[in-house]
C-alpha cells in the first residue's frame, strides 16, 4: 500500500482518544502517512462509542461528512458500536471494516491488509500490553491507559457488553511507557481506563500504581480521570497530601442523588457513602475541585425523585456535573424497566440541571479569582495562550513567549465564558 494515507478520528471518552493515539503510531511506524480529512486521504478510521443514543447518532453525521466530502476512501468503524451492532454497520456506506474491541489493536494490518467484512469476536479478560507508545504529538497532556472493560453492570449501562469484563494492563509495560512519555516531555499524564480503581496486575493495585507513576518525576502532573465511587477510599487522600505533583482534582459519577434511583440502577453504594467521602475530601482538601456525572430521565424517576437530586446537587460540595439525559440502549437491563419518563420531560429537566451546574461552576471560578495557580499551557488560539490549571481549570492569557508544554506560575484575574482570565505571575 505504497503512499497510502490516513485519518485517525476518536468519539466519546478519554480511553478511545488514548487507543487512537496508540493507533496513530502504529500507522506512522509503517509509514503512512496521517493526513487531515479534508485531504482526501485513503482511509478513515473512526474510533466510535456507543454509551448513549448520542453517540450512535455522531457516527451516521461523521459518516455522511466524509461521503460529501471524500473521494474513493473507505471507512473502518472499530470500537464499542462496532462490537455491538457488527452486521448493521458494515451495510453503510464506503464501510471496509468494522472491527470489535479485541480486534482493535491490530486496525492497521487488518486494514492494510485490504481483507474487508467484519472482524468481532469474544473480548478477552487477561491483562494486556501495549506494543505502542501512548503519545499523541497532536496534545500536550497524555491518556495513559492502564485498564479496560468493567465488571459491574450497572443497570443502564452498556460498556460491559462493549468493553468486556475487567481486565488490567501488565504493570511493566504500564512504567515502560510512562518513563518513555516523560523523556519526550510530556507534562502531564491522565490514567485512563473503563474502571481504574479495580486495576490489579501481578499484585499491584490502583493507589501502587499511581504512588510508583507519581515518583517517576515530580515534574511531571499525574491526574486521574473518571472513577468509581465504590472502588476508592482513604489512601486517595494520602496520596493527595503527599505528592505535589498529583493533580487536586476528582471526577466521581454519583448518576443520581437518591437511594431509591441508585438501587434501580444497580449503583453499589448509597447517597449517604458518596456524601460522607466527598465531604471528607472537601474538609482536608479544601480547594480540590470535584465533579460528578448525573443521569436525568431514568425509568421510575418521578418529580419528587428528581428535585431530590437537584436539592442534594445544589447543597453537596460538588463543583461541576455533567449531565446526561438517560438513554435505552441495547442490552442495557433498565430497557426491561417500568413507568420511562417522557422525552420532552427529561429535556426540561436535564436544561434545570445544566443551570445549577452553571451556577456552580461559575461559583468556584469566581473562589478562584486571586489566586496563584500553575498552568500547564497546551495551545495558541488567536492572541490567547490556552491551559489547565491542576483543577482542570482553563486558563487564558496573552503572551509574546512561547508557552506550549510548559508549566508557569499565573495569577488569576477574572472568569469569563466559565474560564479564567490570567497573567503571568
Amino acid at each position: 500500500m505504497k503512499n497510502k494515507t490516513v485519518t485517525l478520528l476518536s468519539q466519546g471518552c478519554r480511553l478511545n482518544h488514548s487507543e487512537t493515539a496508540g493507533l496513530i503510531n502504529d500507522f506512522r511506524n509503517a509509514g503512512i502517512e496521517e493526513v487531515s480529512m479534508d485531504q482526501n486521504p485513503d482511509i478513515v478510521i473512526i474510533n466510535t462509542c456507543t454509551v448513549t443514543e448520542n453517540g450512535d447518532k455522531d457516527t451516521q453525521k461523521l459518516l455522511r461528512k466524509i461521503n460529501q466530502t471524500c473521494k474513493n476512501t473507505k471507512v473502518a468503524l472499530i470500537g464499542c458500536q462496532s462490537q455491538i451492532k457488527k452486521a448493521q454497520l458494515l451495510k453503510l456506506p464506503n464501510v471496509q471494516w468494522v472491527i470489535g474491541n479485541e480486534e482493535k489493536k491490530n486496525t492497521k494490518n487488518i486494514v492494510l491488509g485490504g481483507e474487508s467484512g467484519v472482524h468481532v469476536g469474544k473480548i478477552s479478560n487477561k491483562p494486556f500490553f501495549q506494543t505502542y507508545s501512548s503519545f499523541d504529538p497532536r496534545h500536550t497532556r497524555v491518556n495513559l491507559k492502564i485498564q479496560d472493560g468493567c465488571d459491574f453492570y450497572c443497570a443502564f449501562c452498556i460498556i460491559p457488553f462493549a468493553r468486556g469484563p475487567a481486565r488490567s494492563r501488565n504493570f511493566d509495560n504500564i512504567i515502560e511507557d510512562a518513563r518513555s512519555l516523560i523523556g519526550l516531555g510530556v507534562k502531564e499524564l491522565v490514567l485512563t481506563g473503563i474502571n481504574l480503581g479495580t486495576y490489579e496486575n501481578s499484585g499491584i493495585n490502583f493507589y501502587e500504581l499511581l504512588e510508583t507513576l507519581l515518583n517517576l518525576n515530580l515534574n511531571t502532573r499525574i491526574r486521574i480521570s473518571s472513577i468509581e465511587p465504590t472502588t476508592i477510599g482513604g489512601k486517595l487522600i494520602e496520596l493527595w497530601e503527599k505528592h505535589p505533583n498529583f493533580c487536586r482534582y476528582l471526577h466521581l459519577p454519583i448518576q443520581s442523588g437518591t437511594n431509591e434511583i441508585l438501587t434501580l440502577m444497580r449503583r453499589k453504594y448509597s447517597i449517604e457513602v458518596y456524601d460522607d467521602y466527598i465531604k471528607t475530601i472537601k474538609s482536608q482538601l479544601p480547594e480540590i475541585c470535584i465533579g460528578t456525572d448525573v443521569i436525568v430521565g431514568f425509568p421510575g424517576e418521578t418529580d419528587a425523585l428528581f428535585e431530590k437530586t437537584v436539592h442534594y446537587l445544589n447543597n453537596a460540595p460538588i463543583d461541576y456535573f455533567h449531565v446526561f439525559s438517560y438513554s435505552e440502549r441495547t442490552m442495557a437491563h433498565s430497557r426491561k424497566f417500568e413507568h420511562p419518563v417522557d422525552k420532552k420531560e427529561i429535556k426540561r429537566r436535564s436544561e434545570i440541571l445544566r443551570h445549577l451546574h452553571a451556577k456552580k461552576w461559575a461559583d468556584y471560578l469566581h473562589n478562584e479569582i486571586g489566586k496563584k495557580r500553575s498552568v500547564l499551557f497546551e495551545q495558541k488560539k488567536g492572541d490567547d495562550w490556552i491551559g489547565s490549571t491542576e483543577h482542570f481549570v482553563k486558563v487564558r492569557l496573552k503572551s509574546n513567549e512561547n508557552l506550549k508544554n510548559n508549566v508557569v506560575n499565573v495569577k488569576l484575574k477574572d472568569v469569563r465564558n466559565q474560564e479564567m482570565v490570567g497573567e503571568l505571575a
